[in-house]
């Protein structure tokens, strides 16, 4: 439908628009629609939308009654074929006048009447026109443009501001143009004003207001919001039930056919149990279930291609798109769980726990790890005590028959159980319980060789300490649980941390091996405890371990022990002047107190210096008796008894210590050591140790600094005065220690020639080269020398060596800095052993002990 705009104008008054009720000349021609198709058709017919105008064959347009704005023509192709291409419409020109303000004078008063302006009716302008561009829309005319030079512009968005030059305006014709193709999705009106002017800028008429709306055409497609929705539907849900829904836009005027969507189901994937499961609502693109017969079991998923159609779903002229929507089909428990079998069986060792002793299968064709297929069992009958509990296996949902309880081969040789499984949610309505959702499971008890069992563990009994050694204390058997195999039991002694129980190895009788004693260490809260081992000959042997607990009965059999055992008194008696004394007794009671503490009759001297008397069961005092007791340490024997039946006695020595005291009734510092046995003599003598011992300390320091600075003063290792047959010479040491650590290591280089050895500085040598210069004669030693000259000799030659200041200490005993052949030094030592004819050594054995292996060697002794 295209719709012009029409506006008529009468031959005598001012434009007026259509929308207002104005008498017109009869049956005037008010405008010429002209048409021309590609193909230069005249075979075509013009309609009229509205009755109050006509159209003539000829394009004329004839108004029947003029109170209309609008007219609608409809084109119709008499050859019978649409044209929706762009046709080219050539509207009558129409022109718009600036309204004339009338004034009449008043009869009465002279006043002035002014006219009501003119309402401009909008111009419309369809989008996506292809031109010719600039495209004349209207004229604007002012009246006054006869009279003198008008000029006419516009204004707004889309003449002088943004979008601009959409439209502009011949400024002395005043018409106006559309400069190119417009879309109403972008922009869908505009509001301009026009003005006009004289030649000298002078407004001439008021400006009016021009409205131009952009007809929308079909030309965008609806978009989906989504190019795949995700829905889901239960599985059996009745006809009817909403799915999902699916939403597409177009962005075209949804007040018209070309913004108007429809839906509709192109295609559903699978066809299964009809090609039709599910229907649309064709306006909001509701999916609803169409027929009954979803099962997931079957179809999980559909697949349903959606298409949305503009022009209210014509598919001649509208524009569609697709959209893909996944339908879940989501699982209900309409599967019960079925047992693969009727009957199951499985075997269990006795004794056994926690051990999977059968496997159930189990179908189920509901949705895998969710709470419709998931499986849970329970057993009906067969286990009145509790022995077994069956687990659901998660990954496979098998009922896996566990032990929890131990069974017993001797009592029960076999189970028969009967087994029950169901969901964990419940069943769906209407749907029935399956008969194999039960079974019955045969377990049979496999019989193991069990250990002995002690019956009573631990066994307690009673007996009084001291029994002695080789008294029958019980018999601690064990009972073999195998009834029906024949076995020895054998014990053995597990534990005995007192070594004091012998157990006989056939029968279990225990007998003691030394005296039971309530007071030992190992005897705890008066139960001493032992452990025993009971074993048989099976095959594997089994064994089982039993305690016996032995509780001891005290007897008095400990005397007390007086505490304590040391005191002091003053050797004057007065009330402050006292010993506090008690006892302790390792029996219990009633054979510890009340103690009683008495002084012994002899010697007659205790009674007569002391005294005791009593404060409580457990406590007395001793004080003097005599007024004064001289100062020194004395022993008094006290016997204590205890309260057992009969008592013991137990004689014990205190050691007082009497001594005179300051007023405070405590002992002085003298006293206290007169006390202690001391007299003047003696604490002089001490004195006078303590003197003499600091006096050696300080010698021996003195006589250690005079060594130092020797030591320091001479470069030789040995004091010379030292007597060498006195002396032990060790040579495990590496290095001269304190007194060899200044040394010089280009001292132990080997000189490279005699020369060398002359050009060197007198005083700088190594100890192992021998002096070039005429050496010092030393005293040789006779023949035969006395045994008492050899000490002299040898001091002497150590003597001269330390006073010749040209000879390095090459000649010492502890020169070890240079081994080898080739040494300048020539010889370690000076004295040359003589070798002029033969000597009798038999002298050597009247040196003593000393020299007797070298008697031996030399002198010609036993070893002759």
């Amino acid at each position: 439908m295209l719709v012009f705009h029409i506006s008529y104008i009468s031959p005598d008054v001012s434009p007026h628009p259509l929308n207002l009720t104005t008498a017109l000349p009869q049956t005037p021609s008010l405008s010429l629609v002209k048409f021309e198709d590609c193909q230069h058709s005249k075979a075509v017919g013009f309609e009229s939308s509205d009755p109050n105008f006509s159209v003539r064959p000829d394009g004329s347009v004839y108004a029947e009654v003029v109170s209309f704005k609008f007219l609608g023509v409809h084109i119709t192709d008499k050859l019978n074929w649409s044209t929706h291409t762009d046709s080219v419409v050539k509207k009558a020109q129409q022109v718009i006048k600036f309204p004339r303000k009338h004034q009449k004078s008043s009869s009465a008063n002279g006043l002035r009447r002014q006219k009501r302006d003119w309402v401009i009716p909008p111009i419309n302008v369809p989008e996506n026109s292809r031109g010719p561009f600039p495209q004349m829309l209207v004229r604007i005319r002012s009246d006054q443009d006869l009279e003198k030079g008008i000029r006419y512009s516009i204004t707004g968005a889309g003449a002088d501001q943004p979008p601009i030059d959409v439209y502009n305006i011949d400024p002395v014709h005043g018409k106006m143009f559309v400069t190119r193709p417009l879309d109403r999705e972008e922009r869908a009106s505009y509001h301009l004003r026009a003005h006009a002017v004289d030649m000298n800028g002078n407004k001439v008429e008021s400006p009016i207001d021009l409205y131009i709306y952009v007809i929308d055409m079909n030309d965008n497609r609806p978009e989906f919001q989504n190019q795949v929705y995700n829905g889901s539907v239960a599985e059996g849900s009745k006809p009817g039930t909403l799915v999902m829904q699916v939403t597409a836009n177009d962005s075209d005027d949804d007040t018209t056919a070309n913004g108007m969507v429809r839906y509709r189901i192109l295609s559903q994937t699978p066809h299964m149990p009809i090609p039709n499961m599910f229907t649309i609502n064709s306006e909001t693109g509701d999916i609803f279930t169409m027929a009954a017969g979803l099962d997931r079991e079957k179809v999980s998923q559909y697949i349903i291609i959606v298409q949305a159609t503009d022009m209210e779903g014509n598919l001649n002229f509208g524009l569609s798109n697709t959209a893909t929507a996944l339908i879940s089909v989501t699982d209900i428990n309409d599967n019960p769980p079925e047992l693969t079998a009727r009957t199951f069986s499985g075997e269990v060792p006795e004794n056994s726990v926690n051990v999977v002793v059968a496997n159930l299968t189990v179908i189920d064709r509901d949705q895998p790890h969710s709470p419709n297929w998931a499986a849970q069992y329970r057993i009906a009958s067969g286990d009145p005590q509790g022995h077994f509990l069956i687990r659901t296996n998660p990954v496979n949902n098998d009922g896996m028959v566990t032990v929890v309880k131990p069974v017993d081969y001797e009592q029960n040789r076999a189970f028969m159980l009967t087994v029950i499984v169901s969901n964990k949610a419940p069943l769906a309505s209407g749907i029935q319980s399956s008969l194999q959702s039960s079974a019955g499971v045969t377990i049979s008890v496999q019989d193991v060789n069990e250990s002995p069992v002690f019956p009573t563990n631990p066994k307690s009994i009673r007996f009084e300490e001291g029994v002695p050694a080789g008294t029958t204390l019980t018999v601690f058997a064990a009972q073999d649980p195998d009834l029906f195999i024949q076995q020895t039991v054998r014990y053995s002694k597990l534990s005995d941390p007192a070594n004091w129980l012998r157990i006989n190895r056939t029968n279990g009788q225990i007998t003691t091996m030394a005296v039971l004693d309530r007071e030992s260490m190992y005897v705890r809260n008066n139960i001493y405890e032992a452990t025993f081992l009971a074993a048989d000959n099976g095959s594997p042997p089994a064994s089982g371990t039993g305690t016996l607990q032995i509780h001891l009965i005290d007897v008095n059999d400990n005397a007390p022990v007086m505490m304590p055992k040391e005191a002091q008194l003053c050797e004057r008696a007065n009330p402050r002047s006292k010993v506090n004394i008690t006892a302790s007794d390792a029996d219990a009671d009633p054979h510890v107190g009340p103690f009683v503490f008495e002084l012994p009759s002899y010697p007659p001297s205790i009674r007569r210096n002391w005294t005791i008397s009593r404060i409580s069961g457990d406590y007395a005092q001793l004080r003097l008796r005599i007024p004064y007791l001289d100062a020194e340490v004395y022993d008094v024997p006290i016997i204590v008894s205890d309260s057992g039946n009969p008592p013991l006695s137990n004689r014990s020595i205190i050691k007082v210590k009497v001594c005179p005291c300051d007023d405070n009734g405590d002992c002085t510092t003298t006293g206290a050591v007169a006390a202690a046995g001391l007299g003047t003599g003696a604490i002089i003598a001490i004195l006078i140790c303590i003197i003499i011992l600091l006096i050696l300390v300080l010698v021996f320091v003195m006589w250690m600094k005079r060594r130092e600075k020797e030591r320091q003063a001479k470069p030789l290792l040995i004091d010379p005065e030292d007597d060498v047959r006195d002396n032990i010479l060790k040579y495990d040491e590496e290095g001269g220690g304190e007194e060899d650590q200044d040394y010089d290591l280009s001292q132990l280089q080997q000189p490279e020639s005699v020369e060398h050895i002359i050009s060197k500085p007198v005083g700088v040598r190594r100890v192992d080269e021998r002096p070039i210069i005429a050496e010092s004669q030393y005293p040789v030693r006779p023949s035969l020398p006395h045994p008492g000259d050899i000490g002299d000799f040898i001091n002497d030659g150590l003597r001269a060596a330390d006073n010749d200041p040209t000879a390095p200490p090459y000649d010492s005993l502890l020169v070890f800095d240079y081994e080898g052949s080739g040494s300048t030094a020539g010889s370690v030592s000076s004295l040359n052993s003589s070798s002029s004819g033969d000597q009798d050594y038999d002298y050597l054995n009247d040196w003593g002990p000393r020299f007797k292996k070298l008697a031996d060697l030399y002198g010609g002794g036993e070893d002759d």
